[in-house]
């Protein structure tokens, strides 16, 4: 993977280039370490030669995991990086199509990029602390503000 910084002042903003065979969850997760990423989101295009997505099952309370085991394009993916338990954690939802026209999306567990992936990152200066929310609605993650005057979710 390579990375360019494009914004340096207040919100920085990276352009990712994936190369063809790169776990995209890994790379994140590796990049928000090095570059100390504590409240970001992040857009991307490209396309996969395989992906697992999750599907929350409320009752179970965890991920069904969802193989693809074929080349897709990516429609849509949209994610955060938040802190949990002090240590960044990426949270990405994904909508790829198939050869055939279908679509498919969910959490965005695993993949590997074929031919590439571009990624848009831009990192907030504040960080953000996830907090796990069983309360309703989704039933997944509430990401709120460590500090006075936070986004309360739920």
């Amino acid at each position: 993977m390579k990375a360019k910084l494009l914004q340096e002042h207040g919100q920085k903003t990276f352009a990712l280039a994936f190369d063809a065979g790169d776990e995209v969850m890994a790379g994140l997760l590796d990049f928000a370490r090095q570059h100390g990423l504590a409240g970001s989101h992040c857009t991307a295009i490209g396309a996969f030669s395989d992906v697992v997505i999750g599907y929350f099952d409320w009752e179970q309370k965890e991920y069904k995991r969802i193989p693809i085991t074929e080349q897709v394009e990516i429609l849509s993916l949209a994610g955060d990086i938040a802190l949990d338990q002090s240590e960044p954690k990426v949270h990405a939802h994904v909508v790829v199509g198939k050869a055939d026209g279908t679509a498919h999306g969910g959490h965005l567990m695993e993949a590997h990029v074929r031919p590439t992936l571009g990624v848009i990152l831009m990192a907030s200066p504040r960080p953000l602390q996830r907090q796990m929310d069983w309360r309703g609605r989704l039933g997944a993650h509430t990401v709120v503000r460590k500090e006075a005057g936070a986004i309360q979710g739920g």
